[in-house]
């Protein structure tokens, strides 16, 4: 399993990845409360992940390039802060039509082209995260509820 995974999130697109993550969930039973849970907020944080993958441009929260879509890229953006920061940051990539914030080589961030946030967007702000203003916080509650999924998540990968 852990092989497939790993060469899923190196080429696969965002279903397919979901589909094995939900297929996991169903095979280990988890309960309906995590199973609710855990496929949106994969699908968006993928939402955003695959396409940066796609076009070279993947990056991880200290912003550093990385090559290769992994597991444990997944996972340094589950956390729910790091969420956050790669939502504000890929928007203002968007709005300047070039990869801000991060370490990438300037030739490679001229290359970016913008990434549909509609299902990041709508999972954070489901989740009480103010999108208009970065510096404001959200509750705790959501960052809790958040480091659950992802515990679920490595539980399944």
């Amino acid at each position: 399993m852990k092989q497939e995974i790993y060469e899923l999130f190196k080429s696969a697109a965002v279903q397919a990845i979901l589909e094995v993550i939900g297929s996991e969930l169903q095979k280990r039973n988890e309960s309906p409360f995590w199973r609710e849970k855990v496929v949106p907020f994969s699908e968006a944080i993928l939402s955003v992940l695959v396409p940066l993958r796609d076009q070279g441009v993947l990056f991880d929260p200290q912003g550093d390039r990385v090559s290769t879509l992994t597991p444990e890229i997944f996972f340094a953006w589950s956390d729910f802060v790091s969420l956050k920061t790669l939502a504000f940051t890929i928007q203002k990539s968007n709005e300047a039509g070039v990869l801000l914030r991060t370490k990438l080589d300037e030739t490679l961030c001229k290359k970016y082209t913008s990434v549909d946030l509609t299902i990041l967007g709508a999972y954070l702000s489901k989740n009480r995260v103010n999108l208009e203003n970065e510096y404001l916080d959200f509750p705790i509650s959501s960052y809790n509820l958040h480091q659950g999924v992802s515990n679920v998540i490595k539980s399944l990968l």
